[in-house]
């Protein structure tokens, strides 16, 4: 999800479901190493809990950025072994990290004692055409015998050869069943899975062979998705706030950042799927992603594609 779930998504999801637990893009070692830590890390305290997702494989780096992110108030320090992309190929980490579990062991091991807060791992089902469970179970022992009791599994394998990061998320077949193995052979840990999931009854079937579902695109597309994980994955009763209200809720977050310096565009992208599948919705992306509109501009904006959808909600 790196450029998408940045500071600014994370707040608007945060608006639409209480209690899902949110995490940050991919922030390499290099970036927290020698880039502007603040940039990478700051976030609204509206956005707990979330998770701060690592990519890199020394552990001395891990160690040392896990504790920025634990001193910046994350809840959870998670370590990237599933990404397939060449970019972090070439920096021996991602999915190529799981040929080499002791390593991750070792990684994971060095951010448990440099931290407090979990330390989580995502990972693949296998790598490249590998359809040998025994890959996928012994890394995940492993890894947990070094102190990860959470496992966050994206169902397919990662192909480092041959695909893009885009038809690495379509093309591998997803297989729940390997994940509902994984949770059969290690009652004690936390299993997530994550992959493929874009409706509420497949998710509510998952939720009974696991712990837990990741969503990824599905709620950057159709963020509303997440406005019944509240009561179904939770069970918290109160209602959802309603897509209308969502929007203003985000206006005055929208005026602050812009008085910071912060680019209107880059609060509105992430709320172009708010009305997804709904009439209007087209008129509202519209709006929304009209490079005039951003550019002069305010959170009144926000208006103007409501009431395009919700002409009555608007003029309230």
């Amino acid at each position: 999800m790196m450029d998408w779930t940045d500071r600014h998504c994370r707040f608007f999801l945060r608006l639409i479901s209480r209690h899902a637990r949110l995490y940050t893009e991919m922030i390499t070692v290099g970036a927290l190493t020698h880039g502007d830590v603040p940039y990478h890390l700051d976030f609204d305290p509206a956005e707990h809990p979330i998770g701060l997702q690592l990519g890199g494989s020394d552990p001395q780096m891990l160690a040392a950025s896990a504790k920025l992110g634990e001193r910046w108030g994350y809840d959870e320090i998670n370590l990237n072994c599933g990404c397939p992309s060449e970019r972090v190929q070439t920096g021996s980490f991602g999915a190529c990290l799981m040929a080499e579990p002791a390593l991750v062991a070792d990684c994971v091991k060095a951010m448990r004692d440099a931290v407090a807060v979990p330390v989580t791992v995502k990972h693949r089902i296998g790598l490249d055409h590998g359809d040998d469970y025994g890959f996928v179970r012994d890394f995940v022992g492993t890894v947990a015998a070094a102190g990860c009791a959470v496992f966050i599994v994206h169902a397919r394998n990662a192909v480092l050869n041959g695909l893009s990061p885009k038809d690495n998320r379509e093309v591998p077949p997803l297989r729940y069943d390997v994940v509902h193995r994984l949770k059969r052979d290690f009652p004690a840990l936390t299993l997530v899975v994550n992959g493929g999931l874009t409706r509420w009854d497949a998710i509510d079937r998952e939720l009974t062979e696991v712990d837990g579902v990741m969503l990824g695109r599905a709620a950057y597309h159709d963020p509303y998705l997440l406005a019944q994980a509240d009561w179904r994955a939770f069970g918290d009763e109160a209602p959802a706030r309603s897509r209308s209200a969502v929007l203003r809720m985000l206006m005055p977050y929208a005026a602050a950042q812009m008085a910071r310096g912060v680019h209107l565009r880059a609060i509105a992208r992430h709320a172009l799927g708010l009305y997804h599948g709904q009439s209007g919705g087209r008129r509202f992306r519209q709006i929304l992603s009209d490079a005039a509109r951003l550019r002069d501009g305010g959170p009144d904006l926000f208006e103007e594609a409501l009431a395009a959808v919700e002409p009555v909600a608007a003029a309230a």
